[in-house]
């Protein structure tokens, strides 16, 4: 029988360090007043600006329907009767304790509401007429998404028709990847098929969301006009006119850097004037101060505010860093740096095209976003949008499974506590191809499954925004396969508490044991979220408090009447519950 490992979480009042796995301490941190709360000060937390502007307190939400946990139930019993523990309680061993302190007053940054964002694209198709997915959007509240999708931004006509292109677009394009010229099959803003401009405006308003739009830079380089810059920033600020204020944040290209893309090569000896047949970080910046003034103009001429982002690449250059990369963001900082509003990145986190395991996956929702964050401090004082992100693992059905599930609610937690003003996963529907699919919904190719299915990421990603609070605070734990993040709901009165997530990466399960009191915690709810037992490691399947799909991947069909497991205290005056093996528990104490 497998031991059953004690978890102990001891709500300190007091100040400290941001949590740390391992040993905690007061290291590299400075505590300041600010009201009644404390901010820990740490140059580890990125500028969040603008992106707070919308930020609300929360209240700690009540679930309708309770559940008590049996096992805290029983084992509450068992130590009341003096009797002792059966074998299939406990293993006759004492078990190890495992130290979390939670400090509430100890807070690192405010949470971003724009953190449980995704992107739509063209293949979705128009959405609207889509009953079933637009509830799931409505449901999940992501609060923000992204549009018109991905590398076809920048083949991306936001204002025309079939038939009807730009006289200076090119049939045909390069690509930088050894790929023959091939005939371009542009994306059409009003085009019937795809999610048009206009649709894409409805969506919103139905699932009561914001957008992020990504503008057409690759147009700024391959247009065959005398001056394809002015041409693409021109049709830029048209679509700032027409969104009238509809639409903050605005980004200027996608992955401009990459090979991949549109615009990064061009047939230099055929098209007009003088442009270098390769992008260059430099030249991307200069194009981007043409599209900043112009859509700025656009902007003010509707009375809207708008934020408009630059693409940097997120990690330092390595040994293998492509040449145009290792002096991207030298080039665009030193052209646009001072003109942009917020600098945009986007991560896959684990090895492209590789068959990752499950413990190589988790550890890079800690890793790559540290590392992410550390490098975008050194970029300058501007706050940063993770606008794409999700995992390349890829071959056991990974992108589909749980564990996908799991390593959003790590890159969530981290994000937060790392002050990321915005996050967009990618992305709302994709492909099947075999389970390496990044939809967090099934478009319909996936075999057994209906139609807009949701995928276990949906599950976390819904548990983690609505238990964790508006204030990220800080945490430590004495066990590094026991991630923890914690945060406050600061809405007043009835509505204060704290919310954890509490991620076992293990594959042994851990027995949480929580002391209540000391202004929180003298009542709690909690949310247990595992995966089934099929396809090795990489279920398709979750299971919420042990309720799990009907078919044979996703998770319950209606989340919001889930029952949640009451915490229940031993006499010795300690909230119990069990984490099993590569879980996540989403906790509210009030």
């Amino acid at each position: 029988m497998m031991r059953i490992i004690f978890f102990t979480i001891a709500l300190a009042l007091g100040l400290g360090a941001r949590g740390q796995q391992g040993q905690g301490g007061a290291t590299g941190f400075r505590a300041v007043s600010q009201g009644s709360r404390v901010l820990s000060q740490s140059p580890q937390v990125l500028p969040q600006g603008f992106f707070l502007d919308a930020f609300r307190p929360k209240t700690a939400p009540m679930p309708a329907v309770f559940a008590f946990d049996s096992l805290a139930e029983r084992e509450k019993a068992l130590r009341a009767s003096g009797a002792p523990p059966p074998q299939d309680v406990f293993d006759s061993a004492p078990p190890p304790q495992v130290d979390i302190a939670v400090y509430p007053s100890d807070t690192i940054a405010r949470v971003s509401p724009w953190l449980f964002g995704n992107n739509a694209n063209q293949w979705m198709g128009p959405m609207v007429n889509q009953p079933v997915l637009l509830d799931h959007i409505r449901t999940l509240h992501p609060g923000i998404i992204r549009y018109p999708g991905g590398n076809g931004s920048n083949t991306f006509f936001w204002n025309a028709t079939p038939g009807q292109l730009p006289a200076d677009v090119p049939d045909t394009l390069l690509y930088g990847l050894g790929v023959r010229a091939r005939k371009e099959r542009y994306f059409l803003g009003r085009a019937p098929w795809g999610l048009s401009v206009d649709n894409y405006y409805k969506m919103l308003t139905e699932t009561d969301s914001k957008g992020i739009i990504c503008v057409n830079m690759g147009y700024a380089r391959y247009g065959t006009g005398p001056d394809p810059v002015a041409t693409a920033a021109h049709l830029a600020a048209d679509w700032v006119r027409y969104d009238h204020g509809r639409t903050r944040f605005w980004e200027l290209g996608n992955e401009d850097n990459g090979r991949w893309q549109a615009g990064y090569l061009v047939d230099s000896a055929h098209l007009p004037g003088s442009r270098p047949a390769v992008i260059s970080g430099d030249l991307y910046g200069r194009q981007a101060r043409v599209f900043i003034d112009s859509m700025r103009a656009a902007a003010r001429e509707t009375g809207a505010d708008i934020k408009i982002g630059v693409v940097l690449i997120e990690l330092p250059p390595g040994p293998y860093t492509f040449p145009v990369d290792k002096v991207w963001n030298e080039g665009v900082l030193r052209q646009a740096g001072n003109a942009c509003d917020f600098f945009i990145v986007h991560s896959y986190y684990t090895p492209y095209f590789q068959n990752s395991k499950a413990a190589a996956i988790l550890a890079t929702g800690r890793s790559v976003t540290d590392q992410m964050a550390d490098y975008m401090l050194r970029m300058g004082n501007k706050p940063v949008a993770l606008t794409e992100y999700n995992i390349f693992a890829q071959g056991s059905r990974q992108q589909t499974s749980f564990i996908a599930g799991m390593h959003a609610a790590l890159v969530i937690g981290e994000l937060a506590t790392r002050g990321f003003g915005e996050a967009t996963r990618w992305d709302l529907a994709n492909a099947y191809d075999h389970g390496n699919d990044h939809g967090l919904f099934n478009k319909g190719d996936e075999p057994g499954a209906p139609l807009w299915n949701p995928r276990p990421a949906y599950y976390y990603l819904y548990y983690f925004q609505k238990c964790f609070g508006d204030h990220v605070v800080r945490s430590t734990s004495s066990d590094s396969a026991v991630v923890v993040f914690a945060s406050s709901f600061s809405g007043g009165g009835a509505g204060r508490g704290l919310g954890l997530v509490l991620v076992n990466t293990s594959t042994t399960p851990r027995r949480l044991t929580i002391p209540y009191g000391r202004g929180y915690g003298y009542y709690g709810y909690y949310y247990s979220l595992t995966g089934g037992d099929d396809n090795g490691e990489f279920s398709p399947r979750v299971f919420v408090n042990g309720q799990g799909p009907a078919g044979a991947s996703g998770g319950p069909a209606d989340i919001t009447h889930v029952p949640a497991r009451r915490l229940n205290y031993w006499p010795s005056s300690r909230f119990v519950l069990e984490a099993p093996p590569r879980s996540v528990q989403f906790v509210v104490l009030y």
